[in-house]
């Protein structure tokens, strides 16, 4: 076993406040990933995890074990970084090696390990090749051949992509993620990329300003997020947000929005005064029955969809149709929405008002 469990984590460094209070559980062979904007705590968080950085206050428990004092020799957590981190004076085999070698063990074992982690990335050919004439994609699988050698209990992995080129890039994750489901470890990925995490995680931790914004499966994020940072953060293009004076009543099924009713999720809290109506583009109907009207500002053709900007009187969105959907630049068209795609947002606070849907989605494990 191999669970992570992480409670009120906070780490100061002087004056200035890294992470706040993050609580969530990682299981058990899941692919975990930390997800937010540069500065946000994620990477912090990860080495705190790893043991290369000491927590303010806390606790952190590997297999039911506190941790969080532990150095990183005791914590049976291999880390992979961006910057590959290989000895350039040694070839790939002994990269691999290295911590094999360096705990004592015997040749004829460091041998068929080598052998058999080489056979899982798939580099047999080039063990014995120079790391430094190597492609950026096979200086990172012997990087993770060098993790991957220890059997650790666990995986921390520092962006290990961000170095590469888009192909690379798209490539390697796709492999990362073979690898992951073939070893069943547990993995915990940092990235800025939301596509990346959408792509690769079984988990997502959304953190923004050292905070832990939402925690769930990536569809959770994704349909019902728990804030408008969340909403705006995931997803190309992000969600719609549409600015309103009004009321949502607790138990109500609508709201009032520049004189027009919305049908909504059926609430579970009331609010007034500055509420945001949020919807995906892909959510957006184009109607000639719609209540709200728009014009149309601009139209990005991309193959089988199309993005239509549209300007309103609640503010600019964009709505992605079939490409084969006709529309004119400065026509004005009506837009729908089907009830069960709406968030509610409080505006001054960023959150979402709880529905049926979304309100179990918390930051706690």
């Amino acid at each position: 076993m191999a669970e992570i469990v992480i409670k009120n984590l906070r780490k100061n460094f002087g004056d200035f406040t890294a992470v706040k209070e993050s609580s969530f559980t990682i299981e058990d062979g899941e692919f975990f990933m930390l997800l937010g904007p540069s500065g946000c705590g994620k990477t912090t968080t990860l080495r705190m995890i790893a043991g290369l950085e000491l927590p303010t206050s806390g606790e952190i428990y590997l297999d039911g074990e506190e941790i969080s004092q532990q150095p990183p020799s005791k914590r049976d957590i291999a880390f992979v970084f961006q910057m590959f981190a290989l000895y350039p004076h040694m070839n790939v085999r002994r990269n691999i090696s290295y911590p094999l070698v360096s705990q004592g063990m015997p040749k004829r074992d460091v041998k068929t390990k080598v052998a058999e982690v080489a056979g899982i990335l798939g580099i047999e050919d080039i063990l014995d090749r120079p790391v430094g004439g190597l492609s950026g994609g096979d200086r990172q699988r012997v990087a993770l051949g060098r993790a991957i050698v220890r059997d650790p209990k666990a995986f921390m992995m520092d962006e290990p992509l961000g170095a590469l080129d888009a192909e690379f890039r798209e490539r390697m994750a796709e492999e990362l993620r073979a690898l992951h489901d073939r070893m069943n470890a547990t993995t915990v990925y940092v990235t800025h990329d939301q596509l990346e995490a959408m792509q690769m995680g079984d988990k997502i931790v959304v953190m923004n300003n050292a905070v832990v914004e939402q925690f769930g499966t990536p569809q959770e994020i994704y349909d019902k997020p728990a804030t408008m940072f969340v909403a705006d953060f995931i997803g190309s293009p992000s969600m719609n947000f549409l600015h309103f004076n009004g009321a949502a009543h607790q138990g109500a099924a609508q709201v009032s929005m520049n004189g027009s009713s919305y049908a909504v999720p059926k609430l579970h809290q009331n609010a007034k005064g500055n509420l945001v109506f949020g919807v995906r583009p892909e959510h957006v109907k184009l109607s000639d029955q719609g209540a709200l009207r728009a014009k149309v500002l601009a139209s990005e053709y991309l193959g089988t969809t199309q993005i239509i900007t549209l300007e309103s009187e609640s503010g600019t969105l964009k709505a992605r149709v079939d490409s084969h959907q006709s529309v004119r630049v400065g026509e004005m068209i009506g837009l729908d929405f089907k009830p069960e795609t709406i968030t509610l947002f409080d505006a001054d606070s960023g959150n979402a008002l709880a529905s049926e849907l979304n309100k179990g989605v918390v930051a706690y494990g």
